[in-house]
Parts: structure tokens; sequence; C-alpha cells
């Protein structure tokens, strides 16, 4: 795998490293020694997949809070997205600052995502699917998010969403401090 630091500390794109033959190609995908060479978290809690039926589905921005902050690998395998990430680490050099990039399944990269940073992303594809893999389990007590359109951010989204879920819809602004 190769790794490339985004303008975010901490975050990484992670693009494969194929060994080809007749058949195709053969690339890991997540390797503990090489995200821990890093000093990247290399614990796997849950690994998660959705399926979105429609081009312009949001979802987002996600986090959760302490003592459940996780670390999510995003990738998608089918279609494509775009994925924005926002750094909520207040002793952080990029804090409040956002990233976003596609991910597809053609250019099969992925997304390394630090702790304390919020997560989203935007379907560019009907019939769209991502896995990630989280470093804490699922803890609905401490899951938060923020308006995908929070002025405070500014992302900047390549199309409009269609489909946004009323869960999302309805997370508040962004408040500082207190966040994480």
């Amino acid at each position: 795998m190769k790794f490339e630091e985004t303008p975010l500390s901490g975050a990484y794109l992670i693009d494969l490293q194929p060994v080809s033959d007749a058949r195709g190609f053969f690339s890991r995908t997540f390797c503990r020694r090489e995200f821990s060479e890093l000093r990247l978290n290399p614990i796997v809690a849950q690994c998660n997949q959705s399926f979105n039926l429609l081009s312009g589905t949001l979802r987002g921005m996600h986090y959760q809070v302490e003592p459940f902050r996780e670390v999510k690998v995003i990738r998608c395998v089918a279609g494509a997205i775009f994925d924005a990430i926002i750094d909520l680490r207040s002793d952080s050099s990029t804090c409040r600052r956002w990233f976003g990039t596609e991910l597809s399944a053609r250019n099969r990269r992925s997304l390394y995502v630090p702790e304390g940073f919020a997560h989203g992303y935007l379907t560019l594809a009907d019939e769209t699917e991502v896995q990630y893999t989280v470093s804490e389990f699922y803890s609905p007590g401490h899951e938060r998010g923020i308006r995908w359109n929070d002025p405070a951010f500014g992302i900047e989204w390549p199309i409009a969403p269609r489909v946004v879920s009323d869960k999302d819809a309805s997370h508040p602004d962004f408040k500082w401090p207190n966040v994480l």
C-alpha cells in the first residue's frame, strides 16, 4: 500500500499496489504492520458496509466522542463517492479545516480518518457501496453529528444532495468547545 498524507494532519489517502498477472491482480487493502510503522491506529473493531440506491445520497457528518472516538478507513467498492472529513481536534494545527476527495471502485483508493474527525460522503453514482473499517464499536450514546452544510466549514460538495436522512438533515451547526 502507498500512503499519501492529506492536507489535514494525520489523515491519509491509501492507494493499492497491485501485483498483476493474466488473472487480474492481488493487493492488500489493510496491513497492521504498515499502519503501525506510520503510527496509525491498526485496531479493527467493526467492518461496515452501506448501499446507496441513488446518486446524490448524502451520509454525514458523523463522529463519536470519548471513550468511543474512532478511526475509520473508508473504501468505495461500487460506484463513486465524494468523501469529506473535518478535523475537530482542538490541539491540531489543522483544526476546523475540511478535506474532500473522490473514492471510487475505479480508483480503488481508501481514506484513513483519524480519531477526532467528523466524516461524511455524497454518492456520485447510483448503486454505490461503501465499506468502512472502524477502530471502536458503534455506541449510539456517543454518536454526534454536524450539519453537512454548516457554514463554519463550508464544504464544497461537487453536486447538490438529493437524498438526506431526517437525522442527518437535523444535525445542528457545530458548537465549540467540548465537542470531543
